[in-house]
């Protein structure tokens, strides 16, 4: 068990293709043929600035925009283009709603589809194959080893993304919010609570 933003869950070690990427990226820096400060900078850039914040944003207008709302989880590839954000990873998306009766959640059973114009990089618990195999076999233990202890009486709903559709998860605004900015919304709003591993709290 490791922990990754205060989250505990399983991690398992890195897989072939990861290493070879390292070891292309060392070759690559030895021959001075990429700068390592330019790739740092794109890694930030995905994970902190272009990636969750997009997502955040997305979901701070829809919890404050009725019309918007509907037209996300109507055909959200659209209606995320309409806030600016779209690329590749981000063509086909479909947008699950978090209910107090429903729990949806996002995995990719084969590989680690993700739609990275509004999420950034994927973490890497998203791509172990532990984390893969078991959200849909035992979701309920996933989500628990995440903080995230449902009742018995919500249903939780697994999302297997594809390299067709990738999901993004719509969670419930947190009570005590409705005078809040969309700026203030957004704030609260993280990558792991788009994907459904965990809710958003006001803490």
């Amino acid at each position: 068990m490791t922990e990754d933003n205060g989250h505990k869950h399983h991690h398992a070690p890195p897989s072939e293709i990861e290493e070879r990427v390292k070891k292309l990226e060392s070759l690559l820096v030895d021959k001075k043929l990429v700068d390592p400060l330019s790739l740092d900078l794109l890694i930030d850039t995905y994970q902190n600035r272009v990636g969750p914040r997009n997502g955040a944003a997305v979901v701070a207008h829809a919890w404050t925009n009725v019309d918007y709302r509907k037209r996300l989880l109507q055909d959200a590839t659209p209606a995320i283009m309409e806030m600016g954000y779209a690329g590749r990873q981000g063509e086909h998306m479909v947008c699950v709603e978090n209910t107090p009766e429903i729990h949806n959640m996002v995995v990719c059973t084969l590989c680690s589809c993700y739609p990275w114009p509004v999420l950034g990089l994927p973490p890497t618990w998203y791509k172990a194959s532990s984390y893969r195999s078991r959200a849909v076999s035992e979701p309920r233990a996933v989500l628990k080893e995440f903080g995230t202890d449902l009742n018995p009486d919500v249903e939780v709903r697994v999302w297997d993304s594809t390299a067709e559709i990738r999901y993004l998860v719509l969670p419930m605004q947190p009570a005590g919010t409705e005078n809040y900015t969309e700026e203030q919304l957004a704030s609260l709003v993280t990558r792991d609570t788009m994907i459904g591993v965990t809710q958003v709290t006001l803490n």
